[in-house]
């Protein structure tokens, strides 16, 4: 390998698709660069579940041979993570039920990937099915915190952010129904979005107006992120949500912050940490009001709806292959059992109430801050988080609270590393949450905290 691909790991996706749009640099050197950085890497963090060294350099060939630049991700290496489907590439879904799975079909939202040019190196690690507070599963991990391997990389798209935090993939694709994309964001040190629901359609879900759940991104930048979310965004027809324009003004965001809605356990170190971001993102942007609508009902109401869903999902497979499936698998199947219909549907009038509350609060504000975890990362070896400041949660979901709550209303938000990384002192990471549709305005501010406000990605040790 030649000095200018040895350090090709450390561009970023924007500068990366530049220099292969130029041909200063090939695609297969690009993702040469990157696989032998997993290699050098990923023995120690298990960020990857799948490397798909073979088919990345063929098609980076295919690209090479092209006449003409694919599209904006032309040659730029993108890990997927593995609960999403990705043709001629194992996906397990982080289950040993699916240890030999490869589909034969493209989701929609990597076949967006590749038809902008971008090459899948690989499937990055998740707990089974998602669920899970430290991503491990009975093929692989724990993913462990680049920062610090004995902590967690955070659940349930550890992987991606791992991957993207120490250079082995520029960008990576995520999914988040309670906090799955900003969470290990805010452990990692890294960026990402989880969209308006919709404006990634997924026109394969079962439960076509379910608004729970979205496709993210991972990136160390925000530019980096909006650039896969521009690759993978666009209505399609088949999925009911994915009507959404962008909404975005351009006029400067009013501000507001909350350190726990309300309702979220959040311990206090995590409100130490949050303060202090509120009074840099203050200097950098304006006032900052502290403010937040009712959400007193809102954890119950997400414990209900989600366990009924997960239910209605996978219980079959607790019934055929229950010794097989993980322990918090089991626990999320469980917890849907009994759930009426009176009870999900008074869950669902909630959800609307709660969405209703937010549209009122930000009639008077365009962004709200918050933190992105109730925790700051803790050991691998302690599995799921059942204290919080030595006290006791009532279940294993509450340590997601401020995450949750955002999931219910469906708003798009931006997460932003604001420090940390050192030797005692891991990451933490802001939710940052727009009007639905306004992913642009939240590029926009991003871009401003990055270069006024610090909060950036800093390389692991």
């Amino acid at each position: 390998m030649n000095e200018q691909t040895g350090a090709v790991w450390r561009d970023s996706a924007a500068g990366l698709a530049a220099k292969l749009a130029r041909r200063e640099l090939s695609a297969r050197e690009a993702v040469q660069a990157h696989l032998d950085r997993i290699a050098a890497t990923d023995p120690a963090l298990s960020a990857f579940l799948t490397v798909a060294a073979d088919t990345a350099l063929a098609r980076a060939d295919a690209l090479d041979a092209a006449p003409a630049p694919l599209g904006p991700l032309h040659g730029v290496p993108v890990a997927v993570k593995d609960l999403t489907d990705t043709a001629g590439v194992r996906t397990t879904y982080g289950s040993a039920l699916y240890a030999d799975h490869v589909p034969v079909a493209n989701d929609l939202a990597v076949a967006r990937i590749e038809a902008a040019g971008g090459i899948v190196i690989g499937k990055t690690n998740t707990p089974e099915f998602g669920m899970g507070a430290v991503c491990q599963n009975r093929l692989a991990g724990p993913t462990r915190n680049p920062f610090d391997p004995v902590l967690t990389s955070g659940g349930s798209s550890g992987g991606s952010a791992v991957a993207v935090a120490v250079g082995m993939a520029p960008l990576a694709h995520g999914t988040d129904f309670g906090g799955s994309v900003r969470v290990p964001a805010s452990f990692c040190g890294v960026a990402s979005i989880r969209p308006t629901p919709g404006l990634i359609p997924a026109p394969g879900r079962r439960l076509g107006w379910d608004t729970l759940a979205t496709h993210g991104v991972l990136a160390r930048d925000t530019a980096d992120c909006a650039l896969l979310l521009g690759a993978m965004a666009g209505a399609d027809l088949r999925d009911p949500t994915s009507l959404f324009g962008d909404r975005d003004d351009g006029s400067v965001s009013r501000l507001g912050a909350t350190a726990d809605f309300g309702a979220a356990t959040v311990s206090q170190a995590v409100r130490a940490r949050f303060d202090a971001a509120v009074e840099r993102l203050e200097r950098a942007a304006g006032p900052v009001a502290r403010r937040h609508p009712d959400c007193g009902d809102a954890m119950a109401t997400f414990r209900t709806l989600r366990a009924a869903q997960t239910r209605h999902a996978y219980g079959p497979l607790l019934a055929e292959h229950g010794a097989r499936l993980t322990d918090t698998v089991r626990w999320n199947i469980e917890a849907g059992a009994g759930i009426t219909a009176d009870a999900y549907l008074e869950a669902q009038a909630a959800r609307t109430a709660l969405y209703r509350r937010f549209v009122a609060l930000f009639e008077e504000i365009d962004v709200l801050a918050a933190p992105a975890c109730g925790v700051l990362p803790w050991p691998n070896a302690d599995g799921e988080v059942m204290a919080i400041d030595g006290r006791p949660v009532e279940t294993i979901l509450d340590y997601l609270g401020v995450t949750a709550i955002v999931t219910l209303i469906g708003f798009p938000v931006l997460t932003l590393p604001v420090g940390g990384g050192t030797a005692g002192d891991p990451p933490f990471g802001v939710q940052l949450i727009a009007r639905p549709g306004e992913e642009a305005r939240l590029v926009r501010l991003g871009r401003r905290l990055e270069r006024e406000a610090g909060f950036v990605h800093r390389w692991p040790a």
